[in-house]
């Protein structure tokens, strides 16, 4: 069973949530729509960005949708600087930590985390989420990208996938803006501001070299662009040593979804398949779903026998999705709610390596138990990490992240993503 501590904040939580809800709900529907959206509730306890490497990871906040309230906090560990692996490239001031020219340091695989709270609430930047990502930024030797997206009610679904899948298009166009820079280009590159669009801490330490040769066909468009990049820039006299170097650099990106941003990551996973070729250098390696906030209309063993479980609950889970889904659309067995419905696509076998991880006491673990079963019956690395004693986002809320469970679970999950994101692979695997 949880221990007391779990149980009394569980008390609290649900009441403070169950609030929340409500008041959304009763809130008139003319006074919701908010196209520009926001990304976090007034009473949301924000951490502050630190770009000094405090606690061993340097953070920064930006935006990358001049139309919307959608942001990013990047979490870079020093072990980009403190490598004894060097990298010439080198990027403008940005203003804090900036690479100095000559310094050691190394190109990192890139993370995206999409964080809980029932798409109504949490925030990329609260207190929980800030200490989460750090811990996965050290653990996993990666950059970390938390992506801050639209909450509802005021912007109802698609809105906070459409944001996930920006990011990635986003993320694409960083791999190739780096690319360009190594090619002399990026200072040739401004986006409608007259501004440059490369992102510093990406483009000096997001991994965009030495990983898998893409397919012949990819190869010979990439040819033609860098050909005319080497043209505009008056390197005509690319070498084909260059070229190969080029070819090969492909960008390893992992997608990690708590809660609810887990059905994100899910869905932007799936949009990443759907895409292919247009994600270009960009490549989704692997997938984390952490505590799923899959439903369905017809109840699962577990969403009847913990239906008043700890922290979200069936009546929170209900008003939740109330909120998320428009009301004409709203159905249990919507693709965002249910992801083994028929005619789901793109198919199963397609989807990258999904690591699922649940809770024994988490209302909605049989769903993610049967998702993850279906990924393996069509051959994909889906293994599922189930904790005993454990509740829905044990993982991450900011008041259980010190339990050794928590940090366990951390680890656990280090260990299987090291697979898809080392360039050796890693011994240790499930």
């Amino acid at each position: 069973m949880p221990s007391l501590i779990v149980k009394l904040y569980s008390v609290i939580f649900k009441y403070q949530q169950k609030h929340l809800l409500q008041s959304l709900i009763e809130t008139p529907e003319s006074t919701k729509p908010n196209p520009f959206g926001i990304t976090s509730r007034t009473n949301e306890s924000i951490a502050a960005s630190n770009p000094s490497f405090s606690d061993g990871v340097a953070t920064k906040d930006i935006h990358v949708d001049p139309f919307s309230s959608l942001s990013l906090r990047i979490f870079l560990p020093d072990t980009a600087v403190t490598s004894s692996l060097s990298s010439t490239y080198q990027v403008p001031n940005y203003g804090g930590y900036s690479p100095a020219a000559g310094k050691s340091h190394r190109k990192l695989p890139v993370m995206l985390q999409f964080h809980g709270g029932g798409f109504v609430s949490g925030s990329n930047e609260s207190v929980g989420n800030d200490a989460f990502c750090r811990r996965i930024a050290k653990l996993c030797d990666v950059i970390v990208v938390a992506v801050g997206y639209r909450l509802a009610p005021e912007t109802k679904y698609p809105g906070a996938f459409e944001d996930g899948f920006k990011v990635l298009n986003w993320l694409a166009k960083q791999a190739n803006l780096a690319v360009c820079g190594r090619l002399g280009a990026q200072s040739h590159i401004f986006d409608s501001f007259g501004a440059s669009m490369v992102e510093p801490w990406l483009a000096a330490h997001g991994d965009t070299s030495s990983m898998a040769a893409p397919n012949r066909n990819r190869g010979c468009g990439f040819v033609k662009l860098l050909k005319s990049i080497a043209s505009f820039t008056g390197q005509s006299g690319l070498t084909i040593a260059l070229l190969k170097d080029l070819l090969s650099s492909i960008s390893r990106c992992v997608l990690l979804g708590v809660s609810s941003g887990a059905n994100i990551a899910d869905y932007v996973a799936r949009e990443a398949v759907e895409a292919g070729k247009r994600l270009d250098p960009l490549k989704v390696v692997a997938q984390i779903l952490m505590f799923p906030f899959f439903i369905g209309s017809t109840p699962t063993h577990s969403e009847i026998k913990l239906a008043s479980s700890y922290f979200y609950d069936k009546t929170m889970c209900m008003l939740a999705w109330k909120l998320f889904l428009p009301k004409e659309e709203f159905n249990l067995d919507h693709p965002a709610a249910n992801p083994l419905i028929a005619g789901r696509q793109p198919p199963l076998k397609c989807m990258p390596p999904t690591l699922t991880v649940v809770a024994e006491h988490d209302f909605m673990r049989d769903r993610a138990i049967a998702y993850s079963e279906e990924l393996r019956k069509v051959n994909v690395d889906a293994p599922l990490l189930d904790y005993k004693d454990g509740v829905h986002e044990f993982a991450t809320l900011d008041v259980l992240l010190q339990t050794p469970q928590a940090q366990v679970c951390a680890e656990d999950v280090s260990i299987w993503v090291k697979k898809y994101i080392s360039l050796r692979g890693h011994e240790f695997s499930y």
